[in-house]
């Protein structure tokens, strides 16, 4: 059995935490090249001394002086690079098999885009590859041969769930529509009136995931629903209206496919990210991920419910969005981090959130995407707009 090896982009985040969880478990068959992280150096010292990989990156040069006199003090051989350049670097690595992309927000396009242009095998955890740059990514994907697995939970439900040679063809594969569950977060039930004086704290208190801070902003707006059904199109090849969120609170049906026959097939779990992660890790086989065992007669029953536009405009933003295409998605994904980042920085209320990001898809103009530089100039001009959205929204 050949060892398979990997650069992880985001080693630090929850994501790159348990996919390190998952390689601990099974040395024989996976090896640790390089780490990438920011600015958490201190976790990023322990997991270079734990995996001895060759190399690991960080964000800043004073950062990357810091941890290699710490890592050589501890005879760790890992040699310590910095900056964006450095991150791609480590996805082009000849000698690595697999990248697991897991930089949140719009700085982890570039490396993972370069991990498909190098051809590797891609574990897509960064949303933002797909909802800013799906045309330029899914052409990089099928040019270079590159093998895309998804990461999130309900993508990566609807991969198992779907046919095993399924190409990209609805209709072919006999499938009718996708279905993507959704929590709904910490104010599902929440008076929408009182969803004003909501707190980052409150936001961030997901009640069955453990997340960081930007992605359970966006569970709590349901965005990340809305950008998954983004990224559910590009991976799949499904327009959005043959993609359906369906709010599941407890978490245990992961995403479902239905079929034209009247079948609805889904993956159960519980809600542990080392399942999605072990799938990909070692697919097509399968490895224990340290998971505990699903307990349906603890669970007892499951709740359904269609999601409330009015409590969660973010999702119907991120349908109009998808809907006019091209540049829009990205328009939306960079007013989105602008807002969560002015939200939990307590310049803005959480109900400001989706209406500086209606303002920007209102005034960006829409391009063609055919280039990393086209996605990264409409990246940049809906930032210039979120923020001139901000300070009119804070000096009205």
């Amino acid at each position: 059995m050949a060892v398979q090896k990997f650069t992880i982009l985001g080693s630090t985040g929850s994501i790159g935490v348990n996919t390190l969880d998952v390689i601990r478990r099974h040395p024989q068959r996976y090896q640790v090249i390089a780490l990438c992280a920011h600015r958490q150096i201190d976790r990023l010292y322990d997991q270079c001394v734990e995996f001895a990989p060759r190399f690991a990156v960080v964000g800043s040069a004073q950062l990357a002086d810091d941890l290699q006199r710490r890592l050589a003090s501890a005879s760790c051989p890992t040699r310590v690079e910095h900056g964006p350049e450095a991150l791609v670097r480590m996805a082009e690595l000849p000698e690595v098999d697999s990248v697991m992309a897991a930089i949140v927000g719009a700085a982890g396009l570039q490396p993972t885009l370069a991990a498909a242009v190098a051809g590797k095998k891609v574990l897509l955890a960064n949303k933002e590859a797909l909802v800013m740059a799906g045309p330029v990514f899914m052409r990089a994907v099928r040019d270079n041969g590159a093998t895309l697995l998804p990461i999130d939970s309900e993508h990566n439900a609807i991969f198992q769930s779907l046919p095993h040679d399924y190409s990209g063809d609805l209709l072919k594969s006999g499938v009718r529509n996708l279905l993507l569950t959704a929590s709904g977060g910490p104010f599902l039930r929440t008076l929408v009136s009182d969803l004003e004086r909501v707190t980052p704290d409150q936001a961030c208190a997901h009640p069955n995931w453990v997340m960081g801070r930007k992605i359970s902003v966006d569970s709590a707006t349901m965005m990340n629903k809305g950008l998954e059904m983004i990224e559910a199109h590009w991976l799949f090849n499904v327009p959005a209206e043959k993609i359906e969120v369906v709010i599941h609170p407890q978490s245990v049906i992961h995403s479902l496919v239905q079929y034209v026959d009247g079948s609805v097939i889904a993956e159960l779990g519980n809600p542990d990210m080392r399942t999605p992660i072990a799938h990909a890790l070692a697919y097509p086989e399968r490895v224990a991920a340290g998971v505990e065992p699903l307990d349906l007669f603890k669970i007892a029953s499951l709740h359904f419910e269609r999601p409330d536009f009015d409590r969660f405009p973010c999702l119907a933003l991120a349908y109009r969005a998808l809907r006019e295409g091209d540049s829009a998605p990205a328009a939306l994904n960079a007013a989105n981090e602008i807002a969560v980042a002015a939200f939990l920085d307590g310049r803005i209320g959480f109900t400001a959130i989706p209406k500086i990001i209606a303002m920007v898809i209102d005034r960006s103009p829409v391009s063609v995407l055919e280039t990393l530089a086209d996605v990264l100039a409409a990246d940049r001009t809906a930032r210039r707009i979120a923020e001139q959205a901000i300070s009119e929204h804070l000096s009205g």
